[in-house]
């Protein structure tokens, strides 16, 4: 069991290092990819603040469908290059969006959503997926959280055989 004792008095960035020391306690102690994958979601809504969804996208026949999350339903498949998901699937690039209603195509899973950041989930340059977070708040994403959103990914490849997910 994890235990988020104390968390509150964290600085955001402690939050995101001992986010990490959580990923790969659960990582290295469990070998079963969609739990480790469902709890990896977990870890992000549970540590990271002021987030309304965070979770998962793997691609399957060229397009993203839905995989484990914390949150609201959502969309349950993403073309590649539409949204803020699939064009972060279709350019290999991060995505931090300060305001979604100002991008183009953004497609609205959750209509409370008003920021986000996509992390495509690259290994041996395949595109297997996204990490996708959102947040009601403008700007609520910054180089602070994508900083450690890209770690918590290249810890996923470490351990997670995304091929079998």
């Amino acid at each position: 069991m994890i235990k988020l004792n104390g968390i509150e008095k964290m600085t955001n960035e402690q939050k995101y290092k001992y986010m990490l020391i959580l990923l790969e306690g659960q990582l290295s102690s469990e070998k079963n990819d969609l739990a480790n994958l469902s709890n990896a979601a977990a870890i992000i809504k549970a540590v990271m603040n002021r987030l309304n969804w965070a979770g998962f996208y793997i691609v399957r026949e060229n397009t993203l469908v839905l995989g484990m999350f914390q949150g609201m339903p959502a969309c349950n498949r993403i073309q590649i290059g539409k949204g803020v998901c699939g064009t972060a699937v279709a350019t290999k690039k991060l995505q931090r969006i300060e305001n979604v209603n100002e991008f183009p195509g953004h497609i609205a899973c959750d209509s409370a959503t008003n920021s986000e950041i996509v992390i495509p989930i690259i290994k041996d340059d395949v595109v297997y997926g996204v990490l996708d977070i959102d947040s009601p708040e403008v700007g609520r994403f910054t180089e602070l959280e994508e900083k450690y959103l890209v770690e918590f990914v290249c810890k996923l490849n470490k351990y997670i055989d995304w091929p079998k997910v």
